[in-house]
């Protein structure tokens, strides 16, 4: 492994965008955004009166297959959901500092000489989908997001059953706050680029694709804790963002900072010359830095004196 590469790693719903990246989902089909949320909100307690237990930061998936399945969401596959995704609206500076942050590296002679570079990665427990039809997808190296299925892969224990309408029915992948750190591992051990590297293969520090310490997170509170920790612990770095005048969204940052949970925080604008841009862009020309000193040192280690011509006092 190189260990050239600077990986930022971006939260997607109120760190990108203001709100949540559903709404063009609930505008198309008329429904109310409130209701739909409210509905989700109850239903971990709803199947618990079942006997069932249900992940309450994931259950808006069934929701929404419910939905769908019931004709709310009349027709919605993964090909609607991907052109929804241009709907999304996203915060002053996208994506421009996607842009920028690989340039300000990647434009640099000193650090072109070891490959230095920048990767930007999205982790979310939104939709996949969405993600890739919006306007950032051609900025990022990869997503993790909620994936799901339309046509089932049937048994063959049995005939197959022909789906009559071809909508989502199942979920595939999903992203909860706390498996968020199974991407960080990947990237770290290079699982996402080699298909014979697994997040639970043994690989020694030293021998990771992308050191925590190369990694930058940006995330907007408290769900993201399990994240920022995993970062904090080995030297990554942490960044959070509240959107401006939220007075209430500040104090939750600012907790964060205050317990040392991030190392910085900022409003939600991502433009030239703001908190959120420069604080981005200098860490990630630190980070060039301490990864060009590294591979300097290393490639001095292994220069050896070339052969010279001995004078006669040292014959």
């Amino acid at each position: 492994m190189n260990r050239n590469t600077i990986a930022i790693i971006w939260d997607f719903d109120k760190t990108l965008i203001p709100g949540y990246m559903q709404d063009p989902i609930f505008e198309k089909y008329g429904v109310d955004a409130g209701k739909f949320w409210e509905e989700v909100d109850s239903l971990a307690a709803r199947y618990a009166e079942q006997g069932i237990m249900v992940n309450p930061e994931t259950i808006y998936l069934n929701h929404i297959i419910t939905c769908a399945q019931q004709g709310i969401f009349k027709g919605l596959d993964n090909k609607t959901l991907k052109e929804l995704g241009a709907k999304i609206k996203f915060y002053d500076g996208i994506p421009d500092i996607f842009d920028k942050l690989k340039k300000v590296i990647a434009d640099n002679d000193k650090y072109a000489k070891f490959g230095i570079h920048v990767e930007h990665y999205i982790v979310s427990t939104g939709l996949t989908q969405m993600i890739r039809g919006s306007m950032v997808d051609k900025y990022v190296d990869g997503i993790w997001g909620c994936e799901f299925i339309e046509e089932p892969v049937q048994s063959d224990m049995a005939e197959h059953i022909q789906y009559s309408d071809k909508i989502i029915s199942q979920t595939g992948y999903i992203v909860d706050n706390t498996s968020k750190t199974r991407a960080l591992f990947e990237i770290n051990k290079g699982a996402n680029k080699f298909e014979y590297i697994n997040v639970n293969s043994k690989i020694e520090a030293n021998d990771r694709r992308v050191p925590f310490s190369s990694m930058i997170y940006i995330a907007d509170g408290p769900s993201d804790v399990p994240a920022f920790s995993i970062l904090n612990q080995h030297g990554g770095h942490t960044f959070a963002i509240y959107p401006k005048g939220d007075h209430k969204a500040w104090k939750q940052v600012d907790a964060l900072r205050r317990d040392d949970r991030i190392n910085m925080y900022a409003e939600a604008d991502y433009s030239e010359g703001t908190t959120a841009n420069m604080w981005l862009t200098g860490t990630a020309i630190a980070i060039a830095e301490e990864i060009y000193a590294a591979c300097d040192a290393e490639m001095r280690d292994k220069v050896k004196d070339p052969p010279k011509h001995l004078n006669t006092e040292d014959k």
